[in-house]
């Protein structure tokens, strides 16, 4: 059942990849109990010398290793060009949301209903195995203009090791998001075991300290009294929790606050006056972070409010903070000591003495 599931949406080169990784690491260690119908041992030619079976056990153990050689090679080579696109999107310094949870939980359809996406969307095993990443402007989403959505591999309870090694490509992509969104399927009557699977998936991929923003999905698949039972027990939680409907889009614009919530940790304050000349940083700041205050003064443009802190270590020498100012002003003071000058110096009484 897990094979043929695996293999329904084969439809480019990555999930070819991974999948037929997956199927080959768990192929290997059985093995043995495929040719038993055949003699381990040759009965004519005197003891220990190998029948048909061993003999071919042994070809087929032979072809499935070098397969699973060249299958980690390509798999390591789509990594490394995930790699060069993640870096990439660092540089433009959007914020990245990461959707996981449970295979068919909706992860899907939320990226559909948010940025039209396209993506398959079906009730079925690993239906994703590729990651999609979408530039997305929330409605109403004030924090951050812009955000990078992007739809993983479903988890499974007891996921198996080989199927964790093979997707560590679409993994990667979790390790590397800002904020976690952990898509709940409450329609489910087993969710609340689900939603542990996945917890444990991620601390066991090194994900686990991330801020994670809990979606509880499908309440359209509720009655009344229950949807609204889920949605007081996300408005009580003390973490980052919402009820919504990813189909209908119910509850979107509760999802889209807490999100901003969850990412307005990752902003830090900033109070500057940029020099005219520094348009582009101006652009940069309005593309990736919040301005709550702009002023257009005779020295520069003050600006205050909110920017990811690597964008924040740039224009520190902008900074109109104290902190900032008398670090600056430490940095420039004429009586700091010239190491090379004294040891010169030095060299040059030495002379005039002797």
């Amino acid at each position: 059942m897990l094979q043929s599931s695996l293999f329904i949406f084969i439809n480019c080169e990555t999930r070819i990849f991974q999948v037929d990784l997956a199927l080959h690491e768990y192929r290997k260690p059985r093995l043995t109990r495929m040719w038993t119908h055949l003699e381990r041992q040759s009965g004519s030619g005197g003891v220990g010398l190998r029948g048909p079976g061993e003999t071919q056990l042994e070809v087929d153990k032979r072809i499935l290793r070098d397969r699973i050689i060249v299958l980690k090679n390509k798999i390591d080579d789509v990594q490394k060009q995930r790699d060069l696109h993640r870096r990439g999107r660092k540089k433009g310094g959007l914020p990245v949301l990461a959707l996981v949870g449970y295979t068919n939980a909706g992860k899907s359809t939320l990226l559909n209903c948010l940025t039209k996406a396209g993506i398959l969307a079906e009730n079925i095993l690993f239906a994703t195995l590729d990651p999609t990443t979408r530039r997305v402007k929330l409605p109403g989403y004030k924090t951050h203009p812009e955000v990078l959505l992007t739809d993983t591999v479903g988890f499974i309870q007891k996921l198996p090791t080989q199927l964790v090694a093979a997707f560590r490509a679409t993994l990667e992509e979790v390790k590397e998001a800002d904020v976690l969104v952990h898509i709940v399927d409450v329609s489910n009557p087993c969710w609340r075991k689900q939603e542990d699977s996945v917890t444990t998936v991620l601390e066991e991929i090194g994900a686990g300290d991330k801020p994670i923003v809990r979606v509880f999905n499908k309440l359209d698949l509720l009655d009344s009294e229950d949807a609204e039972m889920i949605k007081y027990e996300a408005a009580c939680a003390e973490d980052y929790s919402v009820g919504i409907s990813s189909l209908t889009g119910e509850g979107l614009s509760d999802f889209v606050a807490v999100v901003e919530d969850a990412l307005a940790g990752l902003l830090v304050p900033i109070e500057l006056e940029l020099p005219y000349s520094c348009g582009n940083e101006i652009n940069h700041i309005h593309e990736v972070g919040s301005i709550e205050v702009i002023d257009y003064r005779e020295e520069g443009t003050y600006i205050s409010g909110r920017v990811p802190r690597s964008l924040a270590m740039k224009l520190q020498q902008y900074s109109l903070s104290p902190a900032d100012i008398e670090a600056k002003n430490k940095k420039a003071d004429p009586e700091e000591i010239d190491w090379k000058s004294i040891g010169r110096g030095r060299h040059e009484k030495k002379v005039e003495h002797q």
